[in-house]
């Protein structure tokens, strides 16, 4: 598990599941990607070192080099010689998209939660145990 930090708070968790059958560094695209879309990712903010990658996820620094080649083929991200690795653009379109009206009822729960004095792994243990009721994996 990795966190990339933008100014003070944590924004993106990187998770490596060796048993899902997609290759490591497309995990880690994806998961870039989707941060990208969320919005917890901007243009301008840096992505880990490929060994500080490694550190937190056991992947080998090859694979995340990979993974960053893939983000800068497709646009999303540009490697800065010794400054590192930036997203230049991203794929959050602001107060629209399909999800939007989802993701607004989400903020608003989790501002709920937060209130009615929850922290943040109590509510994450609730949205894992309510995620795998309404999606239970597949074994």
């Amino acid at each position: 598990m990795l966190l990339i930090e933008r100014k003070v708070m944590s924004v993106v968790v990187f998770r490596i599941d060796r048993r899902s059958g997609v290759a490591t560094y497309l995990q880690i695209v994806r998961q870039v990607e989707q941060a990208l879309r969320m919005g917890a990712l901007e243009e301008g903010d840096r992505l880990p070192t490929a060994a500080q990658v490694a550190a937190a996820t056991k992947v080998n620094p090859n694979t995340t080099l990979k993974a960053y080649r893939e983000l800068e083929r497709a646009g999303l991200a540009e490697v800065r010689q010794g400054a590192g690795t930036f997203i230049t653009r991203t794929l959050a379109e602001p107060d629209s998209g399909p999800g939007w009206p989802l993701r607004g009822a989400l903020t608003e729960w989790l501002h709920q939660a937060r209130d009615e004095g929850l922290g943040g792994e109590e509510v994450q243990a609730l949205f894992r145990a309510s995620f795998e009721t309404v999606y239970p994996s597949e074994k």
